[in-house]
């Protein structure tokens, strides 16, 4: 897939500029803007930053139009997840696998 193309798409979906997605994403503008003039792939927080501000999952990016089906508590802990620090995810990522053992 290419990323950025993606990301093109799910812009002009929303009619949005680099700089809209700059200040929707929290990126700064240069960061955007390299991913398209430098072909420089996101970094993975960089991609989240840019679903949070799209308002879609890593999933549905993916996915390219097909939305997978999330159930309403699948929608709250994915919210919830989007406010976690790297620390924090790390950590309850360790806890449910404790948790599956």
């Amino acid at each position: 897939m290419n990323v950025q193309k993606r990301i093109k798409q799910l812009m002009k979906q929303r009619n949005w500029t680099d700089y809209r997605l700059a200040k929707e994403s929290g990126l700064s503008h240069s960061t955007v803007t390299n991913m398209f003039h430098r072909n420089n792939a996101p970094t993975f927080p960089t991609l989240e930053a840019v679903c949070k501000a799209f308002g879609i999952t890593l999933a549905q990016f993916f996915t390219e139009g097909s939305s997978p089906e999330l159930t309403e508590e699948q929608h709250i802990l994915f919210a919830k997840w989007s406010t976690l620090k790297d620390e924090q995810k790390k950590a309850l990522i360790a806890l449910i696998d404790t948790m599956r053992n």
